[in-house]
């Protein structure tokens, strides 16, 4: 036993945080892959501290976009808190990878051996929380009248098994298109010469788009997956670009198919990008 009476293996941290829950804008934002953080029950997995900062642990720079849009949009943000490593919220919980044996080109050896209860242990303790709270957000906004349009961020590595990724951002839809193909035609209008990648890197035939699917169509919202390539945004001037971008060329896109506009910093200023 650790201080206080707690076992030396209690994770003290919350699953699962939300900021600005009471956020008044018509986005509600997700971020499966906010955090690198390990839980203490799990120790380090195997890996070396190197590997538990690289993009296989998580999606660097999308939390901090995603909290910049928040202050733009009065958006509220739904985030997990716990590494993709230790389970991928963003996968079905009957998923093969939703505890990767490997990720990239690395084996995640504190993986290898994982029983029934330890995968039911990370479900419960990691995965359902996570839903629960962008659950208990929607709804509440639902009971209020009050609209919402799902988007999920992430972030991409630049080179994947040796290939190099040329887009900087990509989007990725759900069974229904509408909103992000607006969000793409904001995209290309805001800037022409911009490399948009349509279902890139990746698309749902690659079993990554559960939030998007479970909390978007599921719910019969509106919705989008947005991934930007990290190297992008792992500065405060690179997140500020892309933020003052999205903001801009969300609402641009809900508008497009129907909306009210936004009134935020980015989109009132057309700030510079």
């Amino acid at each position: 036993m650790g201080k206080n009476g707690m076992p030396l293996d209690a994770d003290l941290h919350a699953p699962v945080r939300i900021v600005n829950a009471e956020g008044r804008g018509p986005f509600v934002i997700v971020v499966d892959h906010a955090s690198n953080r390990i839980p203490p029950r799990w120790g380090d997995l195997g890996l070396t501290a190197a590997e538990r900062v690289r993009h296989i642990a998580w999606d660097p720079g999308a939390l901090a976009v995603s909290l910049r849009l928040s202050e733009l949009l009065d958006a509220p943000v739904v985030q997990s808190t716990v590494s993709r490593l230790v389970i991928d919220c963003n996968r079905d919980t009957d998923a093969p990878d939703l505890v990767p044996l490997v990720s990239e080109l690395t084996e995640i050896p504190g993986n290898a051996a994982l029983t029934a209860d330890d995968r039911n242990w990370r479900i419960a303790t990691a995965h359902a929380p996570f839903h629960a709270a962008i659950e208990r957000v929607l709804s509440a906004r639902d009971a209020a009248g009050q609209p919402s349009i799902l988007v999920c961020m992430h972030s991409f590595t630049p080179v994947y098994k040796g290939v190099q990724r040329p887009w900087p951002i990509g989007l990725i839809h759900a069974r229904d298109q509408r909103y992000t193909a607006a969000l793409r035609d904001a995209l290309a209008a805001d800037a022409a010469d911009l490399n948009v990648g349509w279902n890139e890197p990746y698309s749902a035939l690659n079993g990554v788009t559960y939030t998007l699917e479970h909390h978007g169509d599921g719910n019969g919202l509106d919705a989008t997956m947005i991934e930007i390539r990290h190297d992008e945004i792992l500065e405060p001037n690179g997140v500020a670009r892309w933020a003052d971008r999205l903001a801009r060329c969300l609402t641009e896109a809900r508008v497009a198919i129907g909306g009210a506009a936004v009134h935020s910093g980015a989109v009132a200023t057309g700030g510079p990008i």
